[in-house]
């Protein structure tokens, strides 16, 4: 992480770094001599190992490492006084070059046969070393090296002792989701410490639905003149959020300029990565005080704990030892990464015991400059993954290396508020941001901004900026309108010869201006019509459409449809029509009826469960009024006649006969309210169904026209092409209209004509034309779109705050008021929703009804079958017959006359009245108080004995004689038995 002056590709770092090898050697007396750390020469028991370090010792970060990495190892060994090793330091300075830095790791391996490389300290001076160390298998161990390209998977002999850059991108973009900023534009330094972290930090933005509009690239050496020209740039761009990747010394000058440009004032955003944040003391506390109020940044979280407090204490004792030109040093995260990065080497050479630290020859060769002459490592493998599983708890925590480097910690969110970075929260992996560690819920990752504290942004705003804004210095918005011929409600544009300019009114114009005024800030802008030099159309909307997905307008206003493939280029605000695509059809009046229209009310499932109740109510009642009743007896043929007769009858309610027992009444009346509710259905569908086919539309559905043959209209430009095309709707069959007079003239040809038999649009265009013809045109629903909206570029800012205008629009008075407005309404017209299909009637809808019918006529049956068997069952078991003969007599029983009933015993004494006026009384009254046996059997066997019973006098069951008849009782009960057989 540390800036340097020299850049070269990294292909060509081993052949710069051969070249001077030769020099350098001739050096390496005037380098600073090898320093021996708590090797004890007295003890001959100790082994000592040698290890290399290379660093920048001109930078303050490597004087600072230095002095850890000697503390380090001095108290791993005092407080392990028995161990058995001792690492010996071999130092070099890479002068911030990345050709030194390679000459000195060539010597060290050679010369001093070091088991491992500490350093170095720039990502740039790595990339050549980690392939040495890979070559020759000596782990390099560095604790300031931390782009992500420097990857430790692809190099297993690299061990990053540090956190990867790329392991705090998902807290910034945490950071960004929970101010819901849509847009940020990526500063960044021009080198190797950016070139890894950037392509994770756009991804992880895109994550969280934030577009990286812009990235600036500053190079470490840009002058004062070209930083400025940079944030001119940035000014005329809508986007204020900005993430700021590079390191103090060029940090401090670009805060200072954008202080200057007036760029840290309220509405801006600026957000820093730890490669400020944590080095942020080392920059001036002039310019942290001036320029760099409100701005926020992410920081390596140390827990504070009294080892490290100590540890600070004597390092600076140590450090102002060491280099006593430096007065107020400071200590930072990379010197306790370096601290810990010696502990773990001295425990891993520790672990390898009394192992022989020496090199084996690669391969033979009298070339003093070849690598080749260089021995490999014996115990590099060994000592690597002793590293690898290393675990303890270190100066910043817990020490452990996922895939050979540092394990993310957490970090911390701060405010710069002063010459201080005020902590306002905490990212965590696990849980996201939180306003404490002490208070995380770990079954839930939190991005909401009520988890951090309180900001002061730039400007000492405490006010969320929302993150862009229309630049006051920058160009204005560039719409592009529609140039249409025809439909100029929608959009309408009047060009004047006299000044060349445009007047654009319509519709969609007054909405998105009313739009515009209920927004919070000024928004300005300008309609361009797109037009061709002459004033006709430059093309269609989805050239339009094109125009704002390469940057060429800002925006499209006009009557644009929402759909998929579009939004795949550009943004759509929420819609401010009605949705659906439709198709405008002319009405045809059927003079001639079907023959059979009279059955369509009812489905055909309907119609037999009503015929199949006819027929079981004729039988309930035959049975219930068979006995009792002389109209359902006599002939077979009669009975069934009757009872068809009297059920059928009850569709009019004219049945002329009567019933008189009280389980049939109770049947019918049951029967004759389902009937009634069936006739008023009937009617009330019947009557519709004749009203809808006398104003029936020849076509109902697209799939309809599709099968038919027929052309199809489309309004000119619009999408309804492509829509008919997916349909497989030939070119024969498509003609396009421009105007609702076009359209009207090609539906009245017809398709036979050259016309059309449909147009198929967008419903508020087919509204517009049917509120012109709305008598000879009817819309059919066709299919779904989202309806009409503006168009914007991807990601851009002003759609949230325009939907919700638009909610607040179409909510009011205000939508009507442009509705009325644009758009002429003629009370006489028809329903323009209305359904041309009336559905007929099914079962499921009269179900109950026909459960309660059912029900009933069973429990009456039920009823009377109890009341019959009880009646006549000790007639039955009373013989000696068998069981099928006990039926059979059964059947007989119910076959004859109940001349028991109230029926029959009221004919009978009506009857007799007639001869003996005088004994009418007192008949009834004896009648009445006579209990009648039932019946006997009617069997041809016992004819002549059927008049008397077994003492030879009269049956009381045959009942009185009937005075009509002139011969007598014996002829009168003789007669009654032979009607019965």
């Amino acid at each position: 992480m540390i800036p340097l002056r020299i850049f070269f590709d990294a292909e060509k770092l081993p052949f710069l770094a051969l070249s001077f090898f030769a020099v350098v050697v001739t050096l390496t007396d005037d380098t600073q001599p090898a320093v021996a750390q708590g090797s004890n020469n007295s003890n001959p028991t100790t082994i000592s190992v040698n290890v290399g370090v290379i660093l920048d010792l001109e930078t303050e970060v490597g004087q600072m490492g230095l002095t850890c990495i000697n503390m380090s190892l001095s108290d791993f060994y005092s407080s392990n006084p028995s161990y058995k090793t001792r690492l010996v330091l071999n130092v070099r300075d890479s002068k911030r070059d990345e050709v030194a830095a390679a000459a000195g790791a060539l010597d060290l391996i050679k010369n001093k046969q070091v088991q491992a490389i500490i350093g170095p300290q720039g990502s740039a001076q790595a990339d050549f070393l980690i392939h040495l160390g890979n070559k020759l298998h000596v782990p390099i161990i560095s604790f300031s090296a931390t782009s992500p390209s420097l990857s430790s998977i692809r190099s297993p002999y690299f061990i990053r002792a540090a956190q990867n850059d790329s392991s705090q991108v998902n807290a910034i973009s945490a950071v960004v989701k929970a101010f819901g900023w849509r847009e940020a534009v990526l500063v960044y330094i021009d080198n190797e410490f950016a070139e890894g972290i950037i392509p994770s930090l756009t991804d992880a933005l895109e994550m969280v639905d934030t577009r990286v509009p812009y990235r600036s690239l500053i190079h470490p050496l840009a002058t004062d003149d070209q930083i400025l020209r940079e944030l001119y740039k940035l000014m005329t761009m809508q986007t204020r959020v900005f993430i700021v990747h590079m390191l103090p010394t060029l940090g401090y000058r670009l805060f200072a300029k954008v202080k200057e440009v007036g760029m840290m004032s309220e509405g801006y955003v600026w957000i820093m990565t730890n490669g400020i944040t944590d080095l942020w003391r080392s920059v001036d506390s002039s310019v942290v005080a001036n320029s760099m109020q409100g701005v926020l940044g992410i920081k390596t979280h140390v827990p504070s704990t009294q080892n490290l407090h100590d540890f600070m204490l004597r390092w600076k004792m140590k450090f102002q030892q060491d280099n006593p030109s430096i007065l107020n040093p400071i200590l930072n995260i990379f010197g306790y990464w370096a601290y810990d990065a010696a502990w773990a080497l001295a425990m891993a050479v520790e672990e390898m015991g009394a192992a022989n630290f020496t090199f084996q020859t690669l391969n033979a060769s009298t070339d003093v400059i070849d690598v080749d002459t260089i021995r490999v490592s014996q115990n590099g493998q060994k000592l690597l993954q002793n590293l690898a599983n290393m675990t303890f708890v270190g100066l910043t925590g817990y020490f452990s290396l996922v895939n050979g480097q540092r394990e993310s910690s957490v970090f911390q969110i701060v405010n710069i508020n002063g010459n201080a970075a005020r902590g306002i929260g905490f990212w965590t992996l696990e849980n996201g941001l939180l306003r404490d560690l002490n208070s995380f819920n770990r079954s839930k990752y939190s991005t909401f901004k009520s988890n951090l504290g309180p900001i002061i942004w730039p400007g000492d705003s405490t006010s969320i900026p929302k993150g862009w804004e229309i630049p006051v210095n920058g160009k204005r918005l560039r719409i592009l309108v529609p140039v249409k011929e025809g439909f100029n409600q929608f959009v309408k544009v009047t060009r004047d010869p006299s000044t060349n300019t445009s007047l654009v009114t319509g519709y969609c114009i007054d909405i998105f201006q009313a739009v515009i005024e209920k927004l919070p800030y000024a928004v300005p802008y300008d309609f361009f019509p797109f037009a061709l030099p002459n004033g006709s159309s430059a093309g269609s909307y989805n050239d339009m459409i094109d125009q704002v997905f390469y940057q060429n307008y800002d925006a499209v206003v006009g009557d644009t449809t929402i759909i998929a493939n579009r939004s795949l280029y550009v943004d759509f605000t929420i819609a401010y029509t009605e949705s659906g695509n439709a198709l405008l059809v002319p009405y045809k009046d059927y003079k001639g009826k079907s023959a059979w229209v009279f059955l369509q009310p009812l489905t055909w499932d309907l119609w037999l469960a009503t015929v199949c109740f006819f027929v079981f109510i004729a039988l309930v009642v035959w049975i219930l009024e068979h006995r009792v009743n002389e109209d359902f007896r006599g002939p077979a043929m009669h009975q069934v006649s009757t009872s068809f007769w009297f059920s059928f009858s009850t569709i009019v309610f004219a049945q002329t006969d009567r019933v008189f027992s009280n389980l049939a009444r109770f049947v019918v009346i049951i029967w004759v309210f389902v009937v009634l509710i069936l006739t008023q259905s009937y009617t009330a569908s019947l009557s519709s169904l004749l009203v809808v086919q006398n104003s029936q539309p020849p076509v109902t559905d697209l799939n309809q026209l599709q099968k038919s043959g027929e052309k199809v209209g489309y309004q000119y430009g619009s999408f309804s092409y492509g829509i008919l095309k997916q349909m497989n709707f030939d070119d024969s069959r498509l003609i396009s209209f421009k105007s609702a007079e076009e359209c009207d003239a090609l539906l009245s040809n017809g398709s036979a004509k050259g016309g059309i038999a449909a147009a198929f649009d967008e419903v508020p265009v087919i509204k517009l034309m049917l509120s012109q013809y709305c008598n000879k045109y009817t819309m059919i629903p066709a299919s779904k779109t989202a309806g009409l909206g503006f168009v914007f570029p991807k990601g851009s800012q002003l759609v949230p705050d325009i939907s919700r205008a638009l909610l607040n629009i179409t909510e009011g008075p205000k939508m009507t008021e442009i509705e009325n407005t644009w758009f002429t309404s003629k009370t006489n017209c028809p329903n323009l929703t209305t359904s041309l299909s009336s559905n007929s009637l099914g079962l499921d809808s009269f179900l109950g009804l026909f459960f309660i019918a059912g029900a009933a006529a069973v429990l009456a049956l039920l009823i009377f079958m109890v009341m019959f068997v009880k009646r006549n069952w000790h007639e039955v078991t009373g013989s000696s017959s068998s069981s099928w003969e006990k039926i059979v007599s059964l059947g007989r029983r119910f076959y004859q006359r109940d001349l028991n009933s109230y029926t029959f015993r009221k004919g009978r004494f009506r009857d007799k009245s007639i001869h003996d006026g005088g004994n009418e009384i007192a008949a009834v009254v004896t009648l009445e108080n006579t209990s009648f046996p039932p019946s006997p059997s009617s069997d041809s066997s016992q004819s002549n004995d059927v008049l008397t019973n077994k003492q030879g006098t009269p049956s009381p069951e045959v009942g009185f004689p009937n005075p009509v008849d002139k011969g007598g009782l014996g002829i009168a009960i003789n007669a009654e038995l032979t009607s019965q057989k």
